[in-house]
């Protein structure tokens, strides 16, 4: 029983996560990879001869950014509209510094397949931002993700460096880095053939500023931050967890969660906790695209 729970606030679990820096699309102007069929779909039907029809691929449909922000920088998405559609969307960030290597050959693991396997099993979509250095270290992983399209890739940078000083300790990406480091990630995400690409990007640690939003301009992206902070960043206490995201969501929320086992090691149980409980509550869970598209048209 859970005597007393201490609430995690954003800054102390990104700041955590960020400080222990183990934590767990094409850009716009090049278009983004349209949604293929998952894994596992049924076998192409066959023509006379026996052997199987090529089926059509399905067309590319661009998924909905923002309009441009403040004189004409990168628009930034917190959390969707409170309507009487209670939706909430589900975000993971699959965190993996650049420095991270010799940790991960050691054995450290930054990834968590069962956390992925029980969103399939609940038929929860979710948004994973993706750095392009996890999409490197787990390629597979990585396509089979993207493949699915119960999922959405999205752009958490190449690094997991911080894009302004003073981020929690994280190393800093040059000023005139910033959009190579974007870009770079979604080249990672080519590489591995990661299809399902969406044109959303979320600054490591959370932290930005006008320079960065300036910087970040070109390629096109929308910036995706959050309203409800789950506390999984290092938790070992998945009630506390489940009770934390429980207490912030409301409808249009935007919950971010983590998907490494090393850093956030709670997150698959919490997931099992709080999906059958928000569904009772009439909640629908959608990806970050379905709360932008919607935002954009309101």
């Amino acid at each position: 029983m859970i005597r007393h729970v201490r609430r995690v606030t954003a800054a102390c679990a990104l700041g955590a996560l960020a400080l222990g820096l183990a934590a767990c699309g094409e850009p716009a102007s090049s278009g983004v990879p349209g949604a293929t069929r998952p894994a596992g779909s049924q076998e192409s039907p066959r023509d006379g001869s026996g052997s199987p029809k090529a089926s059509p691929k399905p067309k590319k449909t661009p998924k909905p950014t923002l309009a441009p922000g403040p004189g004409g920088t990168t628009p930034v998405f917190k959390r969707g509209a409170a309507t009487k559609d209670r939706t909430v969307a589900l975000t993971f960030d699959a965190d993996m510094t650049a420095d991270q290597g010799a940790r991960a050959r050691a054995g450290e693991r930054f990834d968590n397949p069962q956390l992925v396997r029980t969103l399939r099993k609940l038929k929860v979509p979710a948004t994973v931002f993706m750095t392009g250095r996890w999409a490197e270290e787990y390629p597979a992983q990585a396509k089979d993700i993207g493949r699915d399209r119960l999922f959405e890739v999205a752009n958490h940078s190449y690094s997991h460096y911080a894009f302004t000083g003073d981020c929690y300790g994280l190393p800093r990406v040059p000023a005139g880095g910033m959009r190579a480091d974007v870009d770079r990630a979604f080249g990672a995400f080519r590489k591995a053939g990661v299809e399902h690409v969406v044109p959303y990007f979320r600054f490591p640690g959370g932290c930005y500023d006008r320079a960065a939003l300036r910087a970040l301009t070109p390629t096109g992206v929308t910036a995706v931050q959050w309203d409800v902070v789950s506390g999984d960043a290092f938790a070992t206490d998945a009630g506390a967890v489940t009770q934390q995201v429980l207490d912030g969501v409301r409808p249009g929320s935007v919950v971010v969660m983590h998907c490494t086992r090393s850093a956030a090691p709670t997150t698959e149980r919490v997931v099992r906790a709080v999906v059958p409980k928000l569904r009772a509550k009439g909640y629908r869970f959608v990806r970050v695209s379905e709360l932008v598209g919607a935002a954009r048209g309101a």
